[in-house]
Formats: C-alpha cells, structure tokens, sequence
C-alpha cells in the first residue's frame, strides 16, 4: 500500500492549506528563492510521499537532537519532522538494542538508494571501542549506512568538522563525517547546536527539487551560512562608531554597544543566527548580552580565547566578514 502524501497528512491532522502555503513561503524565503517558486514548492512537497530518514548519533551531546525537538512548532520544524519517517534515532525512538538495530538495516533494505542519512556527532578513530551501538562501532555503523544512502546531512559542528570532541589534543582520534565518507553528496549543517529551521529547509528542498540546496565552500547551505553574523548583527553600528563594552556590566555593556572587545567572533563566523535567531524568534547570544563563540566554524575550541578580541579594529572596520568574499554556490 503506497504511503499518503504530505498533504493528505497533513489534512489529516488539521493543518490548513492556508497554514502549509504560509510555510512554503517562509521556506522559500529563507533559502533565497524567488516567490514564483512558492507554488512549486507547495506542488512538489504536497505530492511528496514520507521519505525514509535514518538518524546516527555518534560522539555527541544530544544537543543537537534537543534544537530540533524544541523548536517551536507546527508551522514550521515540527510540521516536516511529523511526516518524515524517521525511522532510527536513538533518543526518541521506543526500540532499543537489537531490536532498533532491525528497524535501522529493515529502513535501508526497503527504501535503498533513496533514504537520507542525517548523522550527529564526530566519529572516533583512535580505537573502536571510544563509541559503539549495540556493539559496533561508529565508523562500521556510518559505512553500513552511508553506502546506500541518497545523501547525508551532517547536524552540527561535531558531525561537520569534528567540533569538541576533535579540539586538541583530540584524545579519541575525532573526524567529521565527511572525512570518511567521500562518494556520497553531504550538506554540512554547523552550529553547536545548529539552528533547527535550517536542518528543515534542507529536507524540504530536497523533497521537493530532489537535490541539496547551493553551498559554500565548507558544503555549507548557502541560504544560511551566506554571510557572517557581523554583517547581519544590530549592534554592527556600534561597531563601526568604535564604541564597545569594555567588561558584561560596564555602562557600554548596559547601552547595548558592540562586544568585538570582549571576544566575539561574529566577524569570522558564518551563520544565520543574528536573523532566525532562537527560542521561538527571541533572542541569539549576542542580543542576550554574550560575545558569539564563532562555534559554526571549524576548529572554533582552539582559536583565540572566547574573551579575547579577533584583532585590531582596523581590520574589520566597514568590511564584510573576514573570509566574507562571494561563495561560489554549487549544490550536490
């Protein structure tokens, strides 16, 4: 019997065609496509059928899984998550040991070549017994996986580029996915954790154009590692005026002035943060009053103290972020 499409899903569930095109439209939206695209996208991820998802946690924190599960819902995250069939993730999923071992190797029998493989979380390569599932190891398991697999997402920093685990002296030996894996398309979500909208417009173009959106040189989405927290950050004019908070209680930390002399990273940091933002739209860290720790970028753990200031002022002044020249997009 043929799986339902999304729209008889989410007609199910008493979702609106009015609310589904709104969210066609923000999606749009946020992977820069033009608004004649809306209705296409609407057609194509309508018709969709539940795509077959399966989910690796490998050296991680949880974090990860814990944005997407908290993001407010349904018009936008949750709306996709409900009508995937996610069919292996550790942390929410009732199965255990063998049994969810099963369902992983059944999802990729029944759905080869077309399944999407989503993984968070470094892989270990100094010894196999530093991580394991139901007793194999995670590079064994992102082979197994991987190999007949559509393409793969890599959710968060340690997933893109080895994150904390990897920061020196990188006891366990920690790689990102793609160190591994080179013959299969790979979008690399960073962000520690990474902003869950765009782990969902990435399923959601590739529901519907059946291909990965643009990226930048890091196999980043472009839609939202485009441009750097700086050049989209409201305290930049602070910047720019040279007036910056000193210490977290002084009078230019009360006034809202800039926090490039307190460490942040924003400059060399490649995320949309400053626009999606987070809790439901509220705030980012630097509108909470923290310096951003640039923890999208690879290495982030071993740069320059989190305190300290990226360089001389002169450097970034009426500049786009360093690093900031034009991404040639390419899409896999």
């Amino acid at each position: 019997m043929a799986l339902p499409t999304l729209n008889k899903q989410l007609q199910a569930s008493g979702i609106s065609r009015r609310t589904f095109l709104k969210f066609c439209a923000t999606t749009a939206s946020l992977l820069a496509l033009p608004q004649s695209a809306v209705a296409d996208l609407a057609t194509a991820l309508g018709n969709a059928r539940r795509p077959s998802v399966i989910w690796l946690p490998f050296q991680e924190c949880t974090g990860c899984t814990e944005a997407i599960l908290r993001s407010h819902a349904p018009t936008l995250e949750s709306l996709i998550f409900d009508h995937i069939s996610l069919d292996y993730q550790h942390t929410i999923m009732a199965a255990a040991g063998e049994q969810a071992e099963d369902a992983r190797r059944a999802a990729m029998k029944a759905h080869k070549g077309q399944y999407l493989l989503l993984v968070d979380g470094s892989v270990p390569m100094g010894n196999p017994g530093y991580s394991t599932i139901s007793g194999m190891s995670n590079v064994d398991m992102l082979r197994e996986s991987a190999k007949d697999a559509a393409g793969i997402i890599a959710i968060g920093t340690c997933a893109s580029f080895g994150g904390i685990p990897k920061a020196n002296p990188n006891p366990t030996g920690a790689v990102a996915v793609s160190d591994i894996i080179t013959d299969k398309p790979i979008v690399n979500i960073s962000g520690c954790p990474p902003l869950p909208i765009a782990i969902t417009a990435v399923l959601v173009h590739y529901l519907t154009f059946k291909r990965f959106p643009d990226l930048d040189e890091l196999q980043r989405p472009l839609a939202f590692f485009g441009e750097s927290i700086h050049d989209r950050c409201y305290r930049r004019p602070f910047f720019e005026q040279r007036k910056f908070a000193k210490s977290f209680d002084d009078e230019g930390a009360k006034n809202g002035w800039c926090l490039f002399e307190l460490g942040c990273k924003g400059p060399e940091t490649f995320n949309a943060c400053a626009t999606v933002k987070w809790n439901q739209g509220t705030s980012f860290p630097i509108e909470s009053g923290h310096p951003c720790l640039g923890c999208s970028e690879p290495d982030f753990w071993d740069k320059s103290s989190f305190y300290q200031a990226l360089g001389p002022w002169e450097w970034y002044k009426s500049k786009p972020g360093k690093g900031a020249q034009k991404h040639a997009g390419k899409n896999s």
